[in-house]
């Protein structure tokens, strides 16, 4: 149990790393023409919503709408040109939305955040035209601190069922990656890649931002799912929840809960 268990708190480091802290794209925006195929007077705004954005778009070209970080089709009526919309993180500074008409995909929108925060580059990809290069100026809008939740964070002995005085130590590799040493060690990225694992009874472990509190880890030994883990970071950033459900060496199915807690 203990191997096991200690396995599953590794997923708990990309909860920690900028990317998954907030989006970095909240604010206002306003283009720069001069390097934009875009023509102002358009104006963007972004606004964070629980698990999700709310988008608006004013001007020469109009829009609003708001979905969840969930990879999953989210309704948006009230826009012409498209009536869902599908969102995703690529990494700390990348998202992409899919636009689409009663499911068929219209235009894939690709946003990347320059490393000062201050401008914001929109990639419009639609089949049969010409690719669409917008370049935002930030107007509005702190930007997002990095490092929000790195630090130290303990097991909360009252809240789980296991007592074990677990104690997670979390620090970002290069690349946008995520580093965790310990009995077992890796670096990944959440690029939906598998990454190999050291020193563990798991072979690879995968992934993926969920929303800007959610990520999904999943562990393959001998190319077969192994462990999938969800880790939820509250609020007020002092809080995580670890729900693994996995499999033991013997092939006994185990699930369990573990809450931590952020130490000052």
């Amino acid at each position: 149990m203990r191997n096991f268990w200690l396995l599953a708190l590794i997923a708990a480091i990309p909860l920690l790393v900028p990317a998954s802290a907030a989006d970095p794209r909240l604010g206002s925006w306003t283009p720069l023409s001069a390097v934009s195929t875009l023509d102002p007077p358009n104006k963007l705004t972004i606004t964070a919503l629980q698990n999700g954005v709310h988008v608006v778009m004013s001007g020469e070209t109009r829009m609003d709408f708001t979905a969840k970080w969930d990879g999953h089709e989210t309704a948006v009526p009230s826009n012409p040109a498209f009536n869902q919309i599908e969102l995703r993180h690529i990494d700390k500074n990348q998202a992409e939305v899919k636009e689409k008409k009663d499911g068929a995909l219209v235009a894939t929108v690709r946003d990347k955040l320059s490393t000062d925060g201050e401008e914001l580059t929109t990639t419009t990809t639609v089949k049969g035209r010409a690719t669409k290069v917008t370049v935002w100026t930030r107007t509005g809008g702190a930007k997002v601190a990095d490092n929000r939740f790195a630090g130290e964070w303990t097991q909360d002995l009252s809240k789980t069922r296991l007592r074990q005085g677990l104690v997670l130590k979390i620090e970002a590799g290069g690349n946008d990656a995520v580093r965790f040493t310990g009995e077992f060690s890796y670096t990944a990225r959440f690029d939906g890649k598998a990454y190999d694992l050291k020193d563990s009874v798991n072979d690879t472990v995968t992934l993926e931002l969920v929303d800007a509190h959610t990520v999904d880890a999943i562990y393959k030994r001998d190319d077969k799912v192994a462990q999938k883990d969800r880790w939820v970071v509250s609020a007020d950033g002092q809080q995580m929840t670890l729900t693994s459900t996995g499999s033991l060496e013997t092939g006994q199915r185990v699930t369990e809960t573990i809450i931590f807690r952020k130490q000052p």
